[in-house]
């Protein structure tokens, strides 16, 4: 057996259901919030392209994927983020994902050197666990950055050692599950520290397209590479994903875009890993990236969600709205475990510890503990009759604590 298995944690929802199990949930129609899985329906088009390319299963799919599907991406990315040079970008710097978790997982056993003496795979805590299991099974060690509401400053305060001990960073831009956006001159300054560090910075931007309509895009990593002249994008990797911009995580679609020699060799990996994207997969990405629509109906139905749930818990909790993502991560008046068991038992709603989607720092804090997150991924509606349950459990604790 591979010893860096054994190096692997449990992941989060593997604990909560140790958490929950044996509770009896109240009876009531469950709500779960615990797993960032959207609800809303996919755009009719792409699963109409996908339906309609179902006979490309005779054929096997290329690992770098067609022309016609990084032609997409690359206009899509310089839709977005005002890229200049869409012909490059579709001949050498784009690599089709099967979903940003596997990418973000086999970049790191790609590009990482466990025989040099910089090891270290920085990440930020709380964190997306597929960082943590990446950098160990690539023989490298996790160094945890705390991260809150600032972005910008969580990353201002990583110590010039740490710098120097880094290979690569995974970076969560709009965060997970803090909803923080880095902003564009932070993403310079990062960009300069990989220059002078030498090291690799990993993006992840899957979030990048849920934003509240009245914060404004968010800036993405190579935006801020090619506003700084950062000629071919060098040490910059950016990762999208369709699952969370279009309500298709079934559909494992994604891709990375970047470092045009970095690219080439994760081609070269992937060549050998055998995880070529499907045409018919294809087919319906390339019409998901080219509609704009139904990804406006999406923020939409979220900035809703927001409002409904931020109205209704803003009375119980010290609580605002993020600027991005579909997370909401307040904190508590008591454990955030007693608080995960009492709001299933009483009310039937679930979310996560936020606990456990962190790590303890050297100094033995956890800056997930007393929180929770709360994907609101459900309908409006729904988010809101949550909002009461939860505000409702609140007020029971809030009335216990002041009979004492």
């Amino acid at each position: 057996m591979n010893p860096d298995l054994d190096r692997l944690q449990p992941y989060p929802f593997e604990r909560l259901r140790v958490l929950l199990s044996g509770i009896d949930a109240a009876d009531l129609p469950v709500i779960p919030l615990s797993i960032g899985e959207p609800t809303r329906k996919a755009p009719t088009v792409a699963l109409d392209a996908l339906q309609a390319e179902l006979g490309s299963v005779e054929n096997y799919p290329s690992t770098q994927g067609s022309d016609t599907l990084r032609r997409s991406i690359a206009q899509w990315l310089a839709r977005r983020f005002g890229l200049s040079d869409v012909e490059t970008l579709a001949a050498q710097q784009i690599l089709p994902l099967n979903g940003t978790r596997e990418g973000l997982f086999a970049i790191a056993q790609c590009l990482l050197d466990r025989t040099a003496n910089a090891r270290d795979v920085l990440m930020p805590n709380p964190f997306y666990q597929i960082y943590e299991g990446a950098a160990l099974m690539a023989g490298c060690q996790p160094a945890l950055y705390a991260i809150d509401e600032d972005a910008d400053a969580n990353l201002a305060a990583i110590e010039e050692a740490s710098w120097d001990a880094c290979q690569m960073i995974y970076v969560c831009t709009p965060g997970n599950p803090t909803g923080a956006v880095l902003s564009e001159t932070a993403l310079h300054q990062l960009i300069e520290k990989a220059h002078r560090h030498d090291f690799v910075i990993v993006s992840d931007e899957c979030y990048s397209e849920i934003y509240r309509e009245s914060a404004g895009a968010p800036p993405g990593l190579l935006q801020a590479s090619e506003s700084m002249g950062n000629a071919g994008h060098a040490r910059c990797l950016a990762f999208h994903s369709l699952s969370k911009r279009s309500n298709l995580p079934g559909l494992r679609s994604g891709f990375v875009a970047g470092d045009a020699t970095l690219i080439k060799r994760f081609l070269a990996y992937r060549t050998y890993h055998g995880c070529s994207m499907s045409g018919f997969v294809a087919a319906a990405s390339i019409v998901a990236w080219s509609d704009e629509d139904h990804v406006q109906a999406n923020r939409a139905a979220y900035d809703q969600s927001y409002n409904a749930v931020i109205e209704r818990l803003s009375a119980v909790l010290d609580i605002s709205t993020p600027p991005a993502g579909f997370y909401l991560w307040p904190r508590l008046p008591i454990d955030d475990e007693t608080f995960t068991q009492q709001l299933l038992a009483s009310q039937h709603v679930r979310v996560v510890p936020g606990s456990y989607l962190a790590r303890d720092a050297r100094d033995g804090s956890n800056p997930g503990k007393n929180r929770i997150r709360m994907a609101l991924v459900a309908s409006p509606d729904r988010c809101a009759e949550a909002a009461d349950r939860i505000a409702s459990v609140l007020q029971d604790i809030k009335t216990t604590a002041s009979s004492f």
